[in-house]
């Protein structure tokens, strides 16, 4: 082996982007092919193993934006909201994979998930905790510059840093949404829509979730918007 591919990081694997990124843990992390119930285990654990991931940045992400926003630092956090959307798409996208085994494949790696459910998802919980704070500090700096949403909106030039903050939010609340929804598609493909999930709560339940939004009133600012507008437009043909 030559000098330069010599691992010089600790660890001891044969290189050092096997020590770096500790592939010999990552990869002991799925079962092997014996203690599979079923082939389509290990595909199953990749999504979800690597979902948990794109969350854990996520996290970290909008953790970090946070901090910036408590610091009035807009730019500082909407650097990193393009990150935490990327993040979105990629468990978005990863949910495609699932699809490829048939539903009665899916109940046969179902058996080996004891009563393990996407409601205990750490990264899934994360989001929940962490999003709101983004809203609390943008209504914060609202406040201190003393204007509501339909002023921002109406004048989103003047407020710009503002205004991209609320689209940034905007943008985070349907990455999540889509990416809820279309986890609950991949669970009615596989398993049906009048059934329960493996804690019991009716897969139904979960299409009502769907309609959740972290910033309902930013949603809400659209139909404002359009109101104000034909208000607008009645008084001018009043003239």
């Amino acid at each position: 082996m030559s000098e330069a591919k010599k691992p010089v990081l600790g660890g001891t694997a044969k290189s050092d982007y096997e020590n770096y990124v500790r592939t010999d843990e990552l990869l002991s992390l799925q079962k092997s092919p014996s203690e599979w119930e079923h082939r389509d285990e290990l595909l199953f654990a990749v999504v979800h193993q690597s979902s948990e991931l794109w969350l854990k940045l996520a996290i970290s992400e909008l953790t970090e934006a946070t901090d910036y926003l408590k610091k009035n630092d807009i730019r500082g956090a909407l650097r990193l909201f393009d990150r935490i959307a990327i993040c979105m798409r990629q468990c978005h996208e990863a949910l495609d994979m699932l699809e490829k085994m048939s539903p009665w494949d899916y109940q046969q790696v179902r058996r080996a998930l004891g009563h393990g459910s996407g409601f205990d998802s750490p990264g899934f919980n994360g989001l929940r905790k962490g999003v709101p704070g983004l809203g609390k500090e943008f209504h914060r700096l609202l406040g201190e510059a003393n204007i509501d949403l339909l002023t921002l909106y109406l004048n989103d030039r003047k407020y710009e840093d503002l205004y991209l903050l609320a689209e940034a939010l905007t943008e985070l609340d349907e990455r999540i949404y889509l990416w809820r929804h279309r986890h609950y598609k991949v669970v009615e493909r596989s398993i049906g829509a009048k059934v329960s999930g493996t804690q019991g709560t009716p897969v139904e339940i979960l299409s009502k979730l769907n309609s959740f939004t972290f910033f309902p009133e930013i949603w809400d600012i659209r139909t404002t918007i359009t109101n104000h507008a034909l208000a607008e437009e009645a008084k001018k043909s009043a003239y």
